[in-house]
């Protein structure tokens, strides 16, 4: 049997070659021997060929020489009569040195249409091989003139022979200052844009159903280049000649984009990475805040693979399907080098009241979702707040973050007036996120900024968008200095870019008094593997100073004097000219940036930043979720249940939080004078 494993009741091929070809065989006469078969079937073949394939697959390029079909979005099919073919995928429109320089390491664009594209084919030299698009086929080629000849062509299709043949070769990745193996992720390709990716990993990654649970672990897709993640060592099949090259490990090594030469009989490979600034060494440790279906051990490997520090392992709900559930221990999963931390902690989630990342938790918070979905179970009914999982999580110690503010937006403001919150969450570079963000800080509320990746598919690297946490030299690094450091506000985030802020000695997190108001000092640098076009100084929202470079550059920095005549922020943040951000090209297309959390001015003895304005609208929205409440959420009827709070009232243990909220928020607003 050829194609599937031979089982004893399995059937099995036999090929017969006709002894006196001469001779034509006029009938055929099977006589038993001891032992009882069924025959299935006979067919005869005329071709003088091995009727088996007995050839492994070959790289073959496919060309559609006409515009209109070149043109539309990828629909291509392949069919072999005598063999067999991959499923075909697109090439780079491009060659993938010549696409986005300044990305190298992280990707290229994605080719949506329907060529160039690749296949490998398998076949008898009598094979025909047929191009479809849309189910219509667009050309039929004999197997032997692609073999012979190299191409085979018409007025819509050329089809080419790509194989120059290939060896196994053994690659390491080395510290270029070290010399030891370095994890990281690394991509081959021949010129053409074909993959060759290490044993063991996939090619491409794409889903064949409409869903973003696509492969997890082991390797990740940034547009058309799909990486390996590997421990510094991979082994497998690479082109003769020309190879492409593509390894990235985190935002402080040098990305690389190289052609290598792979000569015939060679059989390793030695590529190196050097390491271009040392955060650590500064005492930053950087975090993912918000991972999803990884495994410990696969947050592990890939951590090491982007040069991340910490990973938050979120166990959650989504409907009737509960993820991680078997990770969640308790406590930190440390490296054996200490310098990786992996910690399971959980995501609960409510689809109108919001989400909320509970970090560090002992023991998981009960229920997980809540509301009904698709957040919780079909059906499920509310039974508590993000408020009162923020109170379990800080019972046991732990960290409680808003994720992706500002959506889900009916409760953040709730926790956020009430103390409940220790930092939020930006997970994308986008204008609301920031204005919500930048709402919240003028309203007078000193919150740290974090970053995450809400990884959930392979189509996303762990700490594309992370959080840098500053632990003093005196403190060692674990997980819970990590998280203490986040919650007083010592982080900067990134989507690529390094960025520090001092404001006359202070730093983020930091109180400054200046008693009567006064001019302040302050300096900013950002540094990044990627360029950079705009550093910008804000106070309360808004820019107050700037520099920028036209062409880029991987280095901006400034200083300067500011009169602070009132209680204020200060921040500083950068990213593409005029701060609109250069795309990854990650699933979300998330900005190339980096924001550092505030440094608080105070000219009197209390810091107090307070519009009314802001506070007006925190205000609206603790209506609207106090009106969600009421109105809107399903509730068993009193009496019908006995629920896990145990409070007898339960419409009241709901409203409670909310009811807290606004007396707070009405407060600020009575010391400004405000009636409401």
């Amino acid at each position: 049997e050829e194609v599937n494993q031979g089982w004893p009741r399995g059937y099995y091929l036999w090929v017969w070659p006709n002894p006196r070809p001469e001779v034509a065989v006029d009938a055929l006469t099977i006589v038993p021997g001891t032992s009882r078969f069924i025959l299935a079937a006979i067919t005869l073949g005329h071709t003088p060929e091995w009727p088996l394939v007995r050839r492994p697959r070959r790289p073959h390029k496919i060309t559609l020489k006409d515009s209109e079909h070149a043109l539309r979005p990828f629909d291509l099919t392949v069919e072999v009569d005598r063999g067999v073919a991959t499923y075909p995928y697109p090439l780079p429109a491009q060659r993938l040195d010549e696409e986005t320089p300044h990305m190298r390491g992280f990707g290229a664009p994605l080719n949506r249409r329907s060529s160039p594209a690749y296949t490998e084919i398998a076949a008898i030299p009598s094979a025909t091989i047929t191009v479809k698009q849309d189910g219509k086929a667009l050309t039929c080629a004999a197997w032997r003139q692609l073999e012979q000849e190299g191409t085979a062509e018409n007025e819509k299709v050329r089809l080419e022979l790509i194989d120059p043949g290939k060896n196994w070769v053994k690659v390491t990745v080395v510290d270029d200052a070290t010399g030891r193996p370095l994890p990281c992720r690394v991509a081959f390709h021949s010129p053409e844009g074909v993959p060759y990716p290490p044993h063991g990993h996939h090619a491409p990654l794409f889903s064949n159903m409409d869903t973003w649970h696509v492969d997890i672990g082991g390797d990740v897709r940034l547009g058309q280049i799909t990486y390996a993640y590997i421990d510094g060592k991979c082994e497998g099949w690479l082109p003769r000649g020309s190879v492409l090259v593509d390894a990235a490990c985190g935002y402080e090594y040098e990305p690389l984009r190289a052609r290598v030469e792979i000569e015939p009989g060679q059989e390793r490979l030695t590529l190196r990475l050097r390491r271009w600034i040392d955060m650590n060494a500064q005492r930053f440790f950087s975090g993912d805040s918000h991972v999803h279906f990884l495994s410990a051990q696969g947050s592990h490997t890939e951590a090491a693979a982007e040069d991340l520090n910490v990973v938050n392992l979120l166990q959650s709900q989504w409907g009737h399907l509960f993820t991680n559930t078997e990770e969640f221990t308790g406590r930190p999963h440390p490296s054996s080098d200490g310098r990786r931390i992996v910690y399971v902690s959980q995501e609960n989630r409510q689809h109108i009241l919001g989400h909320l990342t509970l970090l560090g938790l002992r023991e998981p918070v009960m229920p997980w979702g809540s509301g009904g979905p698709g957040e919780a179970e079909l059906g499920g009914s509310l039974e508590t707040t993000l408020s009162h999982w923020a109170d379990a999580c800080h019972a046991q110690g732990g960290t409680v973050v808003i994720p992706h503010l500002p959506t889900p937006n009916c409760e953040p403001a709730v926790l956020i007036a009430t103390g409940r919150a220790d930092a939020v969450e930006m997970l994308e570079h986008l204008n609301y996120e920031h204005l919500e963000y930048y709402r919240y800080l003028n309203a007078g509320y000193r919150l740290p900024l974090v970053a995450g990746t809400d990884k959930m598919s392979a189509n996303t690297p762990v700490g594309l968008y992370r959080t840098y946490a500053h632990i003093p030299e005196d403190e060692p690094f674990t997980y819970d200095n990590w998280c203490k450091a986040l919650r007083a506000g010592r982080t900067f985030v990134s989507g690529g870019a390094l960025i520090w802020i001092q404001v006359e000695g202070q730093s983020p997190g930091d109180l400054l008094r200046v008693p009567g108001g006064g001019s302040v000092e302050l300096s900013a640098q950002a540094q990044s593997i990627f360029p950079l076009h705009s550093l910008q100084i804000l106070m309360n929202g808004q820019v107050v100073a700037d520099t920028k470079s036209d062409a880029g550059s991987r280095s901006l920095s400034l200083r300067a004097q500011l009169h602070v005549k009132d209680d204020c922020w200060l921040a500083a943040r950068c990213a593409g000219p005029d701060y609109r951000a250069q795309p990854h090209f990650d699933a979300r297309r998330r900005g190339i940036f980096a924001h550092t959390s505030p440094v608080y001015v105070t000219t009197g003895d209390h810091y107090l930043v307070s519009s009314p304005e802001a506070v007006q609208y925190m205000l609206t929205l603790v209506d609207g979720g106090l009106s969600y409440i009421r109105h809107m959420s399903l509730q068993h009827p009193p009496g019908h249940v006995h629920h896990h709070h145990r409070h007898e009232n339960h419409q009241a243990y709901l409203e409670g939080p909310f009811h807290e909220a606004r007396e707070a928020l009405h407060q600020i607003l009575h010391k400004k004078g405000i009636a409401h």
